[in-house]
């Protein structure tokens, strides 16, 4: 355990590391194909992010051998929305609070485009509404309408690139880590440093779930209970890592961004992909996240329709998280 326990701290702060190459790289390449910051965060960001628990739940539903296996690719296709919706929103919040007087901020609302972000919580609970309802049903021809979350995402995705904008401290970027000496570094140097930093994040992030597993099954966890509740934690930890970095910058619209875009991913893909390739019906346990998620977004989308939001209330949507975990521990043990 203590060697489990050492590598699970190792990698989350190479994660961390990884996260710090990767924002200040994504920015530049950006700037350098003349994105606004929300499409830098919502669509190039996340998308980057995301592979880890996508690849997380491919292998399992497409390599899978055994129900079980499958089952680990459900989990984490129900878990790691729920991570988002709550943890992930929480750390914004948190990270504003600790850092508001630093950033000169008078107050503890968080600068964000309430209009947008509101539209596109609507637009994950529209997806994730009948990606819950599938899983309560069976019918010969559910697999084929993963296809239909691929092209939801595809239309959102065009969207997001059709409107992207930007605000005035998103301006300011620092040097790319790896020509510091450049005022503006060519689209391909930004590239690799993206490229770098990604193979850190998910190898890193591989080596974080591997001991998330370990704590668990020394908690006499079942393996898809493991799936649903703490490898999201890791898998989602690019997410959340980016979303803390950005916030110290001052750049909560870049990270709020990069966590609907993540959401809206993870609506799609690996839903599609869990559709096509298991049976995709749910027991209690993965009804209840599928429940809490929805719950979290409409609170989130019920937050952003106000013209003001406080750092605090974001802090308190990851209450349902902890609702989840003591449903697992006491209601649904292993």
């Amino acid at each position: 355990m203590g060697l489990t326990l050492v590598l699970f701290l190792l990698s989350a702060g190479a994660i961390y590391g990884a996260c710090e190459f990767f924002v200040n790289a994504i920015e530049w390449v950006g700037r350098r194909q003349g994105l606004g910051a929300t499409a830098v965060g919502s669509v190039l960001a996340a998308f980057g992010t995301a592979l880890p628990e996508s690849a997380v739940t491919f292998t399992a539903v497409v390599f899978g051998a055994t129900p079980a296996q499958k089952d680990i690719g459900v989990g984490a296709a129900l878990g790691g929305p729920l991570v988002l919706a709550t943890l992930a929103y929480a750390v914004v919040g948190l990270a504003l609070l600790l850092n508001r007087r630093r950033l000169g901020r008078p107050t503890r609302q968080v600068r964000v485009d309430h209009v947008r972000l509101g539209r596109d919580q609507a637009a994950f609970l529209a997806v994730f509404a009948v990606k819950v309802a599938l899983g309560l049903v069976t019918f010969a021809f559910k697999p084929w309408l993963g296809l239909g979350f691929l092209a939801a995402y595809a239309a959102w995705v065009g969207r997001e690139l059709r409107e992207g904008d930007t605000a005035p401290e998103e301006e300011s970027m620092e040097p790319l880590r790896l020509r510091p000496g450049a005022a503006q570094p060519t689209l391909a140097w930004a590239g690799l440093q993206a490229v770098l930093a990604l193979a850190v994040i998910g190898a890193a992030s591989q080596v974080f779930v591997g001991q998330l597993e370990a704590i668990g099954a020394a908690l006499g966890w079942a393996p898809h209970r493991v799936a649903l509740l703490l490898s999201p934690v890791a898998t989602e930890l690019p997410e959340a890592m980016n979303a803390l970095i950005w916030v110290r910058q001052g750049k909560e619209r870049l990270a709020l961004a990069n966590i609907s875009g993540a959401m809206m991913i993870q609506a799609t893909i690996p839903s599609a992909l869990g559709i096509g390739f298991t049976p995709w019906r749910f027991d209690a346990p993965l009804l209840a996240a599928g429940l809490l998620t929805t719950l979290a977004v409409a609170y989130l989308w019920a937050l952003f329709r106000r013209p003001a939001v406080d750092a605090r209330a974001l802090v308190a949507v990851s209450a349902l998280y902890g609702v989840f975990a003591l449903l697992l521990a006491w209601v649904w043990p292993a």
